[in-house]
């Protein structure tokens, strides 16, 4: 692989990458059946050269920031490339959130072009609001022949001549705004350097060093800061593979492993626990004797790879397991959320080594990874290298807020010195997380200091984004919290939003303001929906500018009122 070291900018080590494995395959992209494009890194190039091209004699200039808002495809990365060559900032922005959610975002990153196709353009368009958006560019890929894209250009035909001239940048510069919450309340743009990503790369990969060997299936979204590096930046500075899956139906799944022999792969808990369930439920239709078989060599195997996982023997030991992933995987890599320890035992033992880990975004990506050696399910394992974490202000059993340093955390948040201020102090990162460190260097993860939660699809939910859905009640007033926020528990996993009602003087939640608060619900993504409702009886506490106390509320709440007096939905 690159030297990381000795690079200033993604794009100047990008484009060695594309140089030095040239002729090695880097990207294909497949839909269900069928291949849309398989790229050389050299064709990569020649897609991408074009485009900056173009992008430059339209104006486009260094620090500029570019946006795309784009399923899993080729051109995801080939923009963001032509980007980063050109010397822009890039935007990320999630495919899934709605178009108001994309508005808000583009207005608040200030990009001045956007990348998108052509769905997600249409439904911009109908929210109606584009000319508050400073956009003075939008490529759109994939449009029908006559659609009407306003004045909008077809991402296929916007192509430069001539050479494109590389734009250097320092290590110190921007390289992307990533956003690590909703829109609602208040958005929060990392602002994360170039030596955020390399050093988070060159950290990774010298615990898990990828090669052109390496077969990488993406099907976490390429916005997901997971898959933006162990998807792109990882395997492309090691000369690996990319296959982008433009399905998540399980079927079309199974055939890319064997298919494009996959070697790694990463997702979130829900996944994992989906591909768990289903090998379980396998597993329970096995005649009893069978079954009997089968967990004796998953005990078997647990012993055998005490020290470190031997995948050779594994297939020898459950070929019909390693079959159903291709024959050729070699590990899953889960992050973004909490990981059950059961469910990383169950796949260890089956010969598959899931590698988990703890990071968040500000940190770029990873903080901690278990290297395996030996396998510990009861852990998010230890800093990787170059990273310090420590415990503050610990109790009586070593717990307390998890805070990190080193060159993978954040410049800080986009257009907000008051929350950068409040979250990285004296250069430590304070991340609202709880834990401890045990003997070995391990960190533990035992619950959450902040108002969030995060789903088991790696979702980070700011209780105070959902509010914005729940505006106009007949109460006095509301709030959101995370219930383990009011209540404590020192344990990951179902994590539930409380809705707290002020009634008005004299008044109870009507029937129908319990229909309401139902209704609203039914419209929200299942991960972003409230679990119940709390009534308090008091005004909330509010600052000057009459913003609600958040902190000496939930203190005022938890002294008052425990779980048992919420009115589950």
């Amino acid at each position: 692989m690159l030297d990381l070291s000795q690079y200033a900018s993604l794009g100047e080590a990008l484009r060695d990458a594309l140089q030095r494995w040239a002729d090695h395959v880097c990207l294909i992209e497949a839909d269900r059946d069928r291949e849309n494009c398989r790229l050389t890194y050299r064709q990569f190039q020649e897609r991408a050269l074009p485009l900056v091209r173009a992008l430059q004699e339209h104006g486009f200039a260094p620090d500029e920031r570019a946006a795309i808002i784009m399923t899993n495809q080729s051109k995801w990365l080939i923009s963001a490339y032509a980007i980063f060559y050109a010397g822009g900032v890039l935007v990320p922005l999630d495919y899934k959130l709605s178009a108001q959610e994309h508005w808000a975002l583009l207005r608040h990153a200030r990009a001045s072009v956007l990348i998108t196709e052509f769905p997600f353009w249409r439904a911009l368009r109908q929210e109606g609001r584009l000319g508050e958006l400073p956009l003075r560019l939008v490529l759109v890929t994939e449009a029908p022949p006559d659609a009407d894209l306003g004045e909008a250009l077809r991402w296929e035909e916007f192509r430069g001549e001539g050479e494109p001239t590389f734009v250097p940048r320092r290590r110190e510069d921007i390289a992307c705004i990533v956003y690590s919450s909703g829109t609602g309340g208040r958005p929060k743009g990392c602002l994360l350097t170039h030596e955020n990503y390399l050093e988070q790369c060159r950290s990774l990969t010298a615990i898990y060093p990828f090669s052109p060997e390496v077969r990488y299936l993406s099907i976490l979204p390429t916005n997901h800061a997971i898959d933006f590096m162990v998807g792109f930046i990882g395997p492309f500075v090691c000369g690996a593979t990319v296959v982008h899956l433009r399905t998540l139906r399980p079927e079309y799944i199974r055939e890319a492993f064997v298919r494009y022999k996959i070697t790694h792969m990463s997702l979130v808990p829900l996944i994992l626990k989906n591909l768990e369930r289903g090998l379980r439920e396998r597993f329970a239709a096995l005649p009893a004797h069978k079954r009997v078989a089968l967990r004796a060599l998953m005990r078997l195997n647990r012993w055998l790879t005490r020290r470190r996982p031997n995948v050779r023997l594994s297939r020898r030991l459950f070929p019909d397991v390693h079959r159903a992933f291709g024959g050729h995987l070699e590990m899953l890599i889960v992050g973004g959320a909490f990981s059950e320890p059961a469910t990383l035992q169950f796949f260890y033992d089956l010969g598959i080594p899931v590698a988990n880990g703890y990071g968040l975004t500000e940190a770029c990506t990873a903080v901690t990874v278990n290297d395996l050696r030996p396998f510990r399910a009861d852990t998010v394992g230890k800093p990787l290298p170059g990273v310090e974490v420590k415990i503050l202000n610990p109790d009586a059993d070593g717990v307390g807020e998890v805070a990190v340093r080193g060159k993978n955390v954040m410049a800080g948040y986009l257009d907000d010195p008051e929350l950068t201020a409040e979250t990285i102090v004296d250069g430590w990162l304070l991340t609202g997380d709880l834990g401890w460190i045990d003997e070995a260097g391990h960190l533990h993860l035992v619950g959450r200091k902040k108002n969030m939660i995060v789903t088991e699809g790696g979702k980070n939910i700011y209780p105070e984004d959902v509010e914005t859905f729940f505006e106009g009640l007949a109460v006095k007033e509301f709030c959101i919290f995370a219930a383990n926020y009011i209540w404590p528990e020192r344990r990951l996993g179902d994590e539930q939003l409380i809705l707290v009602l002020h009634p008005f003087p004299g008044e109870e939640i009507t029937e129908a303001v319990r229909h309401d608060v139902l209704a609203r619900n039914r419209r929200l993504p299942d991960y972003k929906r409230v679990h119940g409702y709390l009534v308090w009886d008091r005004d909330f506490p509010r600052t000057a500018s009459l913003k609600i106390k958040r902190t000496i509320l939930a203190e005022e709440i938890r002294a008052r009122r425990s779980r048992a007096d919420v009115h589950w939905l």
